[in-house]
């Protein structure tokens, strides 16, 4: 296990509109406000989505499961965002549903907004993280480096 001691800096309430890509909107945000790493937790609908549901296979790396939807579904979703190769890297596992259907995973490529998606994004700061490529594990974890305590 590794880990980093922050607290929590700038917070942001987003309303991401109908027909927005989610997905690319949370990357514009970070980087024109320049967010280097956080977490946000997010609600709303979306009217298409490709989530990764699992492994194929219990080995490493990995060869994904995909399963999605192109119909409005209810998502409620977690995640991260952290630099990967100098650009932020959304990191969000969701749960969507629509009636009976109800998928868990997370969320990869486009994904298109039905009405609205409120983000609320807890900016950490003190942390030094970012996304590095493990290429035995088959992604890219978040690593971390030690910041000296500013007082």
């Amino acid at each position: 296990m590794e880990y980093a001691k922050g607290r929590i800096g700038r917070v942001f309430t987003v309303r991401v509109d109908h027909g927005d890509d989610l997905l690319l909107e949370l990357i514009k945000l970070a980087e024109m406000e320049k967010i280097e790493s956080a977490v946000f937790m997010l609600l709303g609908a979306l009217r298409e989505g490709k989530l990764v549901t699992g492994p194929k296979e219990n080995r490493r790396p990995p060869e994904p499961v995909w399963s999605g939807f192109n119909d409005a579904h209810e998502i409620l979703g977690i995640g991260d965002i952290f630099l990967e190769n100098g650009k932020p890297k959304i990191h969000l596992h969701a749960g969507t549903g629509r009636g009976e259907s109800i998928k868990l995973g997370c969320l990869r490529g486009e994904s298109e907004v039905f009405m609205v998606v409120e983000v609320f994004i807890f900016e950490l700061e003190g942390i030094s993280a970012r996304r590095v490529m493990d290429a035995e594990q088959g992604f890219a974890p978040v690593s971390f480096m030690q910041i000296p305590d500013q007082k």
